[in-house]
């Protein structure tokens, strides 16, 4: 019976199986609680992504990582990829809506910041199950924090960069992102489209929560465009985290019509339906584009998705093979990972003031190793190269941005105003 099964699979794609995670650590310390107020209500009206908490207010992975995140339901961009192939190209548009709607999944109940990446951090994810990998790295610290990625999937390309605006208001924070994410697939289509505008509530009193409101317009170089619409909460419409949208062909037809939420479900039917939900919800013939999955058993204060608890995870034998940028040697955010929070806190001190002087470093000639921006003010693009160094183990030129920094003596040559540890 075997014999059988081996020779029948001969033919198919051998995947590597990678065993991976359920859960995170147990916390070696017992969790502290703190006031946030007290620690930000001097700060209304102002970016906070320059204001230094604790650890505690901190998720365990960073905001490298959690663009990877993202990628939770890569599965719809493989589907999308056949259905152009087989010539539906409403079938395309609506698969990426759906990938386009999934990144916001993992957003429900998450109320710790991700770390903010240090200048010239990356992160790697090789999903061979998922049929994709990942790559990203923190470009950019001044004027703006700017993170860059790239990943390749079955039959596509993923890429963009992108920085936050935040605006702190004494009882939300509001984030207003900036960039254009670009999906290519070999036959040559190509889709771009931004996010929408996220608001976290209810910080000094009640129930924290989040929720994402604007339109999102996802537009290429096919025929269709697809228009999706994420309603805000207000005291009137009690149905929260709404999500309804329309697919349009070149004359401003409506050939399909999207719906759902956000935390849930996506669904379509075809032609215009009107911004009925109800109506549309309870149509017979709505077809589901993507749902959510559950959430994992052991759930601990991050509400983090079983995705998500796989991230920061050092894999047997993963760690000779990473470089001394990758986020999972980050210290301080293994050290909360770990329920380390005194040792996080110390390292997160350490590694801040080396943040600060990041500015300097920039204005020493430091550009970024993996990606390239057009221009001046243009957006960056993967150079390649990142992959074909790991297989070599070819670290040379990759700092250890995580050990100490040297600030030499006045005597020293301005060009040599900063270095990093090298490996």
């Amino acid at each position: 019976m075997e014999k059988g099964k081996m020779q029948s699979d001969e033919n198919k794609e051998v995947v590597p199986c990678i065993e991976r995670r359920k859960k995170l650590p147990d916390p070696v310390e017992k969790e502290k609680a703190v006031n946030l107020w007290s620690l930000i209500k001097d700060n209304v009206g102002k970016d906070l992504t320059r204001v230094c908490l604790p650890v505690y207010f901190n998720e365990p992975i960073s905001l490298l990582q959690k663009c990877c995140e993202e990628l939770e339901y890569s599965y719809l961009l493989d589907q999308a990829y056949q259905h152009g192939k087989d010539g539906d190209s409403i079938q395309r548009i609506l698969n990426v809506a759906a990938f386009a709607v999934s990144a916001y999944g993992s957003s429900k109940d998450r109320h710790c910041k991700p770390f903010n990446p240090l200048l010239g951090e990356t992160y790697e994810a090789d999903f061979p199950d998922k049929g994709f990998r990942f790559f990203s790295e923190k470009v950019c610290h001044h004027p703006t924090a700017v993170i860059a990625c790239h990943c390749e999937g079955r039959g596509w390309k993923f890429w963009g960069d992108s920085n936050l605006h935040t605006k702190f208001w004494g009882r939300s924070i509001q984030l207003d992102p900036v960039g254009i994410l670009t999906l290519e697939f070999d036959d040559g289509e190509i889709f771009q489209w931004s996010k929408v505008t996220t608001n976290i509530y209810n910080l000094m009193i009640g129930k924290v929560y989040c929720d994402h409101h604007g339109t999102m317009q996802i537009s290429g170089n096919g025929k269709f465009l697809c228009k999706i619409k994420f309603k805000e909460k207000t005291i009137l419409h009690r149905n929260h985290h709404q999500v309804h949208g329309f697919v349009e062909d070149d004359l401003g037809k409506k050939v399909a019509t999207i719906f759902g939420k956000w935390d849930e479900s996506l669904y379509y039917v075809n032609g215009d339906r009107g911004k009925n939900m109800k109506a549309c919800s309870s149509s017979s013939d709505a077809l589901l584009l993507w749902i959510r999955t559950l959430p994992p058993v052991n759930l601990t204060r991050y509400n983090l998705t079983s995705f998500a608890i796989t991230l920061n995870e050092l894999t047997e034998g993963l760690q000779e093979k990473l470089p001394p940028t990758d986020s999972r040697l980050r210290p301080d955010q293994r050290h909360v990972e770990n329920g380390e929070y005194e040792k996080a806190n110390a390292e997160k001190q350490r590694l801040e003031k080396r943040q600060r002087m990041s500015r300097k470093i920039q204005e020493s000639g430091w550009k970024a190793r993996w990606f390239k921006r057009e221009g001046e003010d243009g957006p960056f693009h993967y150079m390649g190269g990142y992959w074909e160094a790991r297989e070599k183990g070819k670290w040379d030129e990759c700092p250890n941005i995580f050990g100490e920094i040297h600030e030499p003596t006045s005597s020293s040559s301005s060009s040599s105003h900063l270095s990093f540890e090298k490996t």
